[in-house]
């Protein structure tokens, strides 16, 4: 059954490694840092109440730039800056835009706070606000509207992900190149662990250390072995991992550590990067074995019993509510049961 299991989710890995390469299809960078809670993806939410506010007053050396994933057709492009009450907005800049994400060229320039243009015929990579002179204020990006085909979902979370590699600097190309993949990855782990009345953290920091093991989470502070990243430098899917634990959010005690464990690695390798999980040994697996094991169980419980499963259960663990007696309510069998019908499948 294992086999099986491993087998649809390759059967889908073509489909799903769009999304897992890239499920906004963008990122967005600035040489500025945030003031606070005003991320750089407010930038990219829909809402034109909300905005990005960096955290200093922006000079003629800074930008802030918006890249897709591949590059793709852009039928028209609007930037507006400014605060809400209309203060702080941008005149002395340029809109720019480059096909390959390094050489740009000026589509428009900012006038009362906002700049427009159509693009030629070609494929779109990078949109960038360049500054022209130095700012006696922040830099305030309200909205960045792109008509684009395919079209770019917004960030319906958004987040942003500071990198301190201070103690491994050799690391922190990788850790930046790791924080954005997280970033990207964000909305769609909330959506997988969605529950009525939850508000995800705006705010993540990833640190790269000198330490044994790979990595761990505390709150909303992730932290990563620079020997085993410098090492494993594509498993990136550990520090999605991580970021699966800043989502769940569970402040109170008493989880099963196994199914804690389990959900995270149930995101990665079966929404992450499908096909990856590996091999199970029939002969010492255990449903409550944690981590990629209880991933496996919970695939095989999600695909036979209940598609929400997952969900459901996270949701459970956020609020307090778990019991292993839910298992009987979600499936209609005991827990130790679903263990043993799941380990059955693996000796076939």
């Amino acid at each position: 059954m294992l086999l099986r299991l491993l087998a649809v989710a390759l059967s889908f890995c073509v489909s799903l490694s769009i999304r897992a390469e890239s499920p906004h299809a963008a990122t967005i960078e600035s040489t500025l840092a945030s003031d606070g809670d005003r991320i750089r993806q407010l930038a990219f939410d829909g809402d034109k109440k909300s905005y990005f506010a960096s955290a200093k007053n922006a000079s003629a050396s800074d930008h802030f730039t918006f890249t897709l994933d591949k590059p793709l057709v852009v039928r028209s492009i609007q930037v507006l800056t400014g605060r809400p009450d209309g203060s702080q907005k941008l005149t002395a800049a340029a809109l720019e835009i480059s096909t390959d994400g390094e050489r740009f060229e000026e589509l428009a320039t900012f006038r009362a706070g906002a700049a427009a243009g159509k693009p030629k015929d070609e494929k779109i990579r990078a949109v960038r606000i360049q500054l022209k002179k130095d700012l006696k204020h922040p830099l305030v990006v309200r909205e960045i509207v792109l008509d684009a085909d395919p079209a770019l979902a917004v960030f319906k979370h958004p987040v942003e992900f500071t990198v301190d590699a201070s103690d491994a600097p050799e690391m922190k190309e990788w850790a930046e190149k790791s924080a954005r993949i997280c970033e990207r990855w964000y909305d769609r782990i909330n959506d997988e662990l969605k529950s009525p009345r939850f508000q995800p953290t705006r705010r993540v920091r990833m640190t790269i250390k000198k330490m044994k093991g790979v990595a761990y989470t505390s709150g909303t502070d992730i932290v990563g072995s620079a020997a085993f990243f410098k090492d494993h430098p594509d498993d990136f899917g550990a520090m999605i991992h991580e970021t699966v634990h800043v989502v769940q959010s569970y402040r109170v005690p008493g989880n099963p550590g196994w199914l804690v464990e389990g959900v995270a690695d149930y995101v990665r390798f079966f929404k992450y990067e499908p096909g990856k999980i590996g091999p199970l040994n029939p002969r010492i697996v255990r449903h409550d074995g944690s981590y990629r094991m209880s991933a496996a169980f919970l695939a095989y419980l999600t695909e036979k019993y209940d598609k929400e499963l997952v969900r459901k259960l996270n949701k459970m663990m956020r609020e307090g509510e778990y019991k292993k007696e839910v298992f009987q309510k979600l499936t209609g069998k005991p827990l130790d049961k679903l263990g043993e019908e799941w380990k059955a499948t693996l000796k076939r």
